[in-house]
């Protein structure tokens, strides 16, 4: 259903899988199916939704048509008892994704939303390395997915592009981010964002950037991983699309303070073999296992879900001028949909006699500081602000007219001279 921009390539793809017979091929506009009966005189060409659904040999459906109809459409595939493969996003809001999904498992039916990427050999091959531990902890991630159009005016460009990186995002990691924020521009549609910037903190300490464009000289689709021993590179323009960077930071153990030093580290840069399959055609083998074998679909409705809490995060961290936003444990399906984000109220800051410092990760081994208040916090920030090592936590105590004396770190204890 839906022959526009997407559709082709569908159909395409399942006229030349083993797993699919294509029966009907579906659009409201007469013109468009003009132009694929010609190219496909096996299949029936139609209208009418409701013809397909009615076919008792129909076991599923795909669909390829705005996000503003997907709710109806899959709804009513799934009453009828079909299987259902739907382009991403898989519906408008979060709370029609866990109505989707409830229908899908009351009738032991399979929902798959379209998120291609995951079948993209080369994001593919970074979810193992990752997993594998080669790069050692993951510091940050940031992406850019910017080109000059096309303009959509159905949705904004975080529902255009967004649903990429934050399932690639989703898939690499295996979580959603505890806490989003974002600021956008609408440069050509009032209230319709062409450019955004989002930034996603995760609990185990990852933070990420993802730059959303419509609205630039040239198109880029590049994603940098950085982790404590290597770095990788994923340029889905490039034909090099995956780079390995044998490069990082050096952070020896110190004995004392003066000792605490660090040395860059550029080694080899290597580019893995990758698989030339189109990811479209793995997507759809995936939704053919899941349908006769039971499969677990990698492209999931709970990645949909996911993506889905991602998107309305962002955009109500928009809505409230780049308030941070919290992503609540979407848990199971029964959490109601209105409780899956909210938005982060700021505690009032405490005094404390005790300064704690939290190192933020990056690749450097460098952190910014968490003050409390007082001189002593500000001076020692200083030195440990340049010199934090990522996740280490600092206590500054005995102060001499003010001034940190004393720091605690990693189990040694350092003399400032105050």
């Amino acid at each position: 259903m839906g022959l526009g921009y997407w559709g082709p390539n569908l159909v395409r793809n399942f006229m030349e899988s083993p797993l699919f017979d294509v029966a009907y091929l579906c659009d409201m506009r007469p013109e468009m199916l003009e132009e694929f009966r010609g190219r496909y005189p096996g299949s029936v060409c139609t209208t009418l939704f409701e013809d397909v659904l009615r076919d008792s040999d129909v076991d599923a459906v795909a669909i390829a048509t705005p996000v503003s109809t997907h709710y109806a459409l899959v709804s009513s595939a799934l009453a009828a008892g079909k299987h259902v493969f739907v382009e991403k996003p898989l519906a408008r809001s979060a709370e029609e994704i866990v109505e989707l999904t409830r229908l899908a498992e009351a009738s032991d039916l399979v929902l798959m939303p379209g998120h291609t990427f995951l079948y993209s050999p080369p994001v593919r091959a970074i979810k193992r390395i990752i997993d594998s531990g080669e790069l050692g902890d993951i510091y940050f991630i940031s992406s850019s997915r910017v080109n000059l159009g096309p303009l959509r005016g159905d949705v904004d460009v975080v529902w255009d592009l967004g649903p990429h990186d934050f399932s690639i995002l989703r898939y690499w990691l295996g979580s959603v981010p505890d806490e989003v924020s974002a600021m956008s521009r609408s440069c050509l549609l009032p209230g319709h964002s062409d450019v955004c910037f989002v930034n996603l903190r995760y609990s185990s300490g990852i933070v990420a950037h993802v730059e959303l464009s419509w609205l630039s000289p040239s198109k880029l689709r590049r994603t940098t991983v950085v982790g404590s021993k290597k770095m990788v590179v994923y340029d889905d323009t490039s034909n090099e699309s995956v780079r390995i960077f044998d490069s990082g930071v050096n952070m020896p153990d110190p004995k004392t303070f003066g000792e605490f030093q660090l040395s860059l580290r550029t080694g080899d840069v290597v580019s893995p073999h990758l698989e030339a399959t189109e990811p479209l055609s793995l997507e759809l083998a995936d939704f053919g296992a899941a349908i006769s074998d039971g499969k677990r679909l990698v492209s999931s409705p709970e990645i949909g879900l996911d993506v889905v809490r991602t998107i309305e995060a962002v955009t109500q961290s928009l809505d409230q001028g780049g308030t941070p936003v919290r992503l609540l444990s979407a848990g199971s399906h029964d959490v109601p949909a209105e409780t899956l984000h909210a938005p982060i109220d700021d505690p009032e800051p405490e005094e404390r006699s005790s300064i704690e410092f939290n190192a933020v990760d990056s690749p450097a081994g460098i952190g910014t500081a968490i003050l409390g208040g007082g001189p002593a916090g500000l001076t020692a920030a200083y030195v440990l602000g340049r010199r934090g090592r990522p996740g280490a936590v600092f206590e500054a105590d005995g102060t001499v007219g003010g001034i940190a004396k004393t720091i605690e770190f990693n189990g040694y204890r350092f003399d400032l001279g105050g």
